[in-house]
Formats: C-alpha cells, structure tokens, sequence
C-alpha cells in the first residue's frame, strides 16, 4: 500500500469520529480568539507608540500572530495528548489497526497527519478573522497558511512523542503544565526583549516561540534571519518526533 493511502485511511477514520462532535472541534479555536480581543484589543487600546524591530506597529497586530501560533498549538495538543493516550492505551485502537497490513509508520503518519490537520484548520481559521480585523500588513502573509500547516506538524509531533512515554492519565497534567508558560511567556504578549538574558535564551529554543517569530514576521513584513531558523527548526522537530513516535509505537505494541 502507498504510504500516503495508508496515512489518509488514518485521517479519514479520525474524519467519521469527529464529524458529529464539530462542535468541539469549532471550541478549541475560540480560545486564542478570546484572548485576541482581551488582550490584543482591550488592552492594546491603553498602549501607544509600540514597536517591533524598530518599526512601530498596533499592539493587536503585534498580538494576533502570536495567537495563531497558538491556535497551531492548540490544535495539535488536544488530539496529540488526550486522543492519542487513549487510543494507544485504553481503546488498544492501533493494536487493532496492526493487525492490518498497515504498519507502524503507516500509524504514526497518519495520526501525525490527522492532528496537524486540526491545528491547522485552527490557525488556517485564525487568519480569516484577523483579515477581517485588518491585522496583517504584509503580502508575505500569504505564506502564512503554510506556515500554520509546519507549525501544526511541529506540534503534533512534539505532544505526540511525548505522550508516548506517559503512563498514566494523571501524566497529561505535566503536559498541559509545559503549555501554560509557553503559552504566556514566548513572546506571544510582549517582545523577548523584556524577559532577562539568561531567560530569554531559554525561551528562544521553545517550539512555540519559533512558531511565533515566524508568523510575526510574515503577517508584519518584518522578515529577518528569525524566520528561517525558525523554519528549520520546526522542520527538524517534525522529523525528529515522527522517528520516535514510529520507534515507540512498535516498542509499546509490537515488541
């Protein structure tokens, strides 16, 4: 079987699942969108005279590709974590799905390709509204769904490998620990400039923070070197988290 057919037979048993809850689908995206108004619009309102690399912008446009990068991340999370450690542990969904002539690879591509979809769709989703807004000012913003689509691989690869070593259900709570400062302190809100050295090397190596350079810079037209380390990073997290998903599927099922 190609591979590509045996990953999308993943992604259209996910499709037959979810399509009668699309309501918790659509609830996933509402968070960073709320949060958006709150902060980049309610908030932004009191600040004057921001800049970003020297070029001053609205605050809510400052905000609003650090909330996509979220939706990205938020997308890939719910189904990266919770989904995938029942599947893999209680449901005993890809014992079942190895009994067929797919393969573990053929599993880890397909559920890799099922959550990148969500966050995608999230992020994809996001920037519709923040057109409507009139928050990016760039052309290289057209080049901002692909972005959305490597940043949800991005994810989806990272929570997914990580839930592979997790034991319990009570270990997800570690998970969604790493994501509340993520979430708050990867320059989504305020410019990495104003976090201290020591920590602001530490945050500069997050997955999120990448994410949030690069959608900065494409929906700004600020581009610098940022966006292409960021991109190679990603792509790299991608690869990495798809050879130890695949190796730790086979080790959890197979051996």
């Amino acid at each position: 079987m190609i591979a590509i057919q045996a990953a999308l037979l993943l992604v259209q048993r996910n499709v037959m699942i979810w399509r009668r809850q699309w309501w918790v689908l659509a609830a996933g995206f509402l968070e960073p969108v709320l949060y958006l108004f709150s902060i980049g619009i309610g908030v932004g309102g009191m600040v004057s005279g921001f800049t970003y690399n020297g070029h001053p912008i609205a605050y809510a446009t400052f905000v609003a590709p650090g909330m996509l990068a979220a939706s990205a991340m938020n997308g890939a999370m719910y189904d990266g974590t919770f989904n995938f450690f029942f599947k893999l542990h209680y449901d005993k969904t890809y014992e079942a799905i190895l009994a067929t002539p797919l393969r573990a690879i053929d599993v880890a591509r397909g559920e890799l390709m099922w959550t990148l979809s969500r966050g995608a769709i999230y992020g994809i989703g996001f920037i519709g509204v923040m057109l409507t807004m009139g928050l990016i000012d760039s052309w290289w913003a057209l080049l901002a769904p692909f972005a959305v689509i490597l940043a949800g691989a991005a994810f989806a690869s990272l929570f997914m490998g990580v839930t592979t070593y997790l034991k319990t259900i009570q270990d997800l709570d570690y998970v969604t620990l790493a994501q509340l400062p993520l979430f708050l302190f990867s320059a989504t809100f305020f410019p990495i400039t104003t976090v201290p050295d020591w920590l602001r090397w530490i945050l500069e190596f997050t997955p999120l923070y990448r994410a949030v350079v690069l959608m900065r810079e494409l929906c700004t037209g600020v581009i610098d070197w940022g966006a292409a380390a960021s991109v190679v990073y990603l792509v790299a997290m991608t690869v990495i988290g798809l050879m130890v998903i695949r190796r730790r599927i086979t080790q959890l099922i197979l051996s």
